[in-house]
């Protein structure tokens, strides 16, 4: 079974499962499927709004499209999840990404 199977067999009993879910992302955007990928960042977030590794990379998935505006809103609202959580070290990187993009 390949991972974007196995991980959606997970999901289809835990569908909130952030890790699974983040993961489901990243196989997604390992195989060059970016609708897919963002569409499940986009599920991270909704069900676990502090879970930072899902703005961070969906971001950097959106810069990778060009998409920079949307990218810039999601640093933006990923900046506030790290502020939440307490993730200093995303925080700057996420800061970082702005501050590159203007």
């Amino acid at each position: 079974m390949d991972k974007i199977a196995m991980l959606s067999d997970i999901l289809a009993q835990h569908p909130t499962d952030a890790f699974a879910r983040y993961g489901l992302a990243m196989a997604y955007a390992a195989d060059g499927k970016n609708d897919d990928a963002l569409r499940e960042f986009a599920t991270t977030i909704e069900h676990n709004p502090d879970y930072v590794p899902a703005f961070q990379m969906s971001a950097q998935t959106l810069l990778k499209l060009g998409r920079t505006d949307e990218a810039r809103q999601r640093l933006n609202e990923g900046l506030k999840a790290a502020a939440r959580s307490g993730n200093a070290h995303a925080a700057s990187e996420m800061q970082a990404m702005l501050n590159d993009i203007g």
